[in-house]
Order: structure tokens, then sequence, then C-alpha cells
């Protein structure tokens, strides 16, 4: 087959997210896995190959733009860009507050800028960002600005992203989702012009080795308690993220660009309006 006809979807992150959503968008097209470990795109590679997908497997660390770069020409020597599954990122369980905002917000603004520049006409993308992003108190007018157009390598140098300002890595990571919707609703207007797509997907708590690792760690009791009281009183599954990723990077998402996807149980609804609201001091 002519390079030129090849229709390639990166896939940053190989965890069940990624995966899941590739399953539902990549038939007929190539899947080009990345993983900051060859041994977690490997494993993924082997499942979704067993499964009938064409796979091939890079290494990308995507808070180094010379990796991103990297990333960028493996895909297009392989094909035309057509699909974009940004899910790679830090849990605040994983990181320290540094790592979370390096990764996390930097490295997410990094993703969009470059693959905003080879996006394929008709082409779309998600990016997985977090329902902890709702739970961050409103910023100024001015902040969200900062967040959402900010050039990337000026981003970590942002005042209210410096550790002075930073509480711990829960606050780094709820900053950096939040940042990541922000983000994705600016970058649309740039992929708009390549007449293509870009959304983001935010989560709640969805069984994956990610979320097991918050569910062991020292917040584990207050995500079982988010479940509990959740309006759907359990966990999400990657397939559910799969569903509302396949629709937002598919023609029946067609008129959809630059928005955020709250799906997390109502856990968010909950959190301002039902039980597990703060307490007012």
């Amino acid at each position: 087959m002519d390079k030129k006809t090849i229709s390639v979807i990166v896939v940053i992150g190989a965890g069940s997210i990624g995966q899941a959503i590739a399953r539902r968008v990549s038939a007929g097209k190539h899947i080009l896995l990345a993983d900051l470990r060859q041994e977690n795109s490997d494993a993924a590679a082997k499942t979704l190959s067993e499964a009938g997908f064409e796979v091939s497997t890079a290494i990308v660390d995507v808070s180094s733009r010379q990796s991103v770069l990297a990333l960028i020409k493996n895909a297009t020597e392989i094909g035309g860009i057509t699909g974009l599954i940004h899910a790679a990122g830090v849990s605040p369980s994983q990181a320290s507050p540094s790592t979370i905002l390096k990764v996390d917000l930097y490295g997410t603004a990094l993703i969009l800028e470059e693959f905003g520049k080879v996006i394929k006409s008709g082409g779309s993308g998600v990016v997985i960002a977090s329902q902890s992003g709702h739970r961050l108190p409103a910023l100024t007018p001015e902040q969200d600005k900062a967040l959402a157009t900010t050039p990337v390598e000026q981003l970590l140098s942002l005042h209210f992203v410096q550790p002075d300002q930073i509480k711990d890595s829960l606050h780094a990571y709820q900053l950096s989702k939040r940042g990541n919707s922000l983000r994705v609703m600016a970058e649309a207007v740039k992929w708009g012009k390549r007449d293509a797509r870009i959304n983001t997907i935010s989560p709640g708590i969805i069984i994956t080795p990610l979320a097991k690792d918050e569910l062991s760690g020292p917040r584990g009791d207050g995500y079982r308690r988010m479940i509990d009281i959740s309006a759907v009183g359990r966990a999400g599954t990657p397939d559910e993220v799969g569903t509302v990723g396949a629709l937002l990077m598919g023609q029946d998402g067609a008129f959809i660009t630059g928005s955020d996807f709250l799906m997390d149980g109502g856990v968010t609804a909950a959190y301002w309006y039902g039980e597990l609201a703060p307490k007012a001091e």
C-alpha cells in the first residue's frame, strides 16, 4: 500500500484507556503505540495485533520536545496522521508535583502543539484529562487564559504553578487537568484551520492500573467513598471511555471540537452539590 494512503492513529500512553479507544477507531488503519516504557507498548501491541489490528511501537517522553518530534517523524514515515489518542500521564500517587506539571501540563500542551502541525484534513484527536480538573475551584479569567494560550516553553514559568503556589501532588494534578481542557479549547481553533478536531474526555475513577495505584495509595479511602456516594455507585471501565472516544473521533461527532466531556458517574455532581461537598469553614 502506498504510504500516502495509509491512515495512522497515534496512541500515546499504551494503557487500558488508550487501547479501548484505539479498538473503536482503528479498524483498517495503522496504530502507532507510544509509551515511555517499551515493555508497555509491546504488551499492548501484542494484544491489539492478536485482535487483528496493524500495530507498531515507539518510545516517547512527552515532556521532551525532541522525543515528541521523533515520534511524529516515525508516524509520518508510516503514513498520514489522521488520529491522536493522548492518554499518557502520571497520577498524584505516582509522582511529585513538579513531575506531574512537567508531564501532564507541559507534555500535553507540547503534544497538542506539535501534532496540530501535522494532523491531516478530516483528522481528529482526544486527550484524556480527569474529573479532578472539575474539582479545582474556579481560577481567574487571566489564569484560564494563561493555561490555554501561554507558549508551551513558558507554561512552567507561570506564577501560579511555582512550587510555593502548589500545595501538593493532588493540587498539581488538578491544575494540570484543568489546563488540559482549557488548552484543547484553544488548540481546537488552530486544529480547525487544518480541518481537524480535538476534544478532551475527563473520566472519573476508571479501573486501570493507574486507578488501582490510587485505590491502594494514601487517598484510597477517599476514592472508595467517591464511588460509594456517586449517583452511579460504581467505577467505570475503559470500554465506556472508548465509546465516548469513538463518538468524538468519528463522523457522529463531526460537530464537536474544543469540548470537554466529563464522565465520572456523578462524582463531580456529588462534590459540588451532594454529600461530597466540602464543608464550609
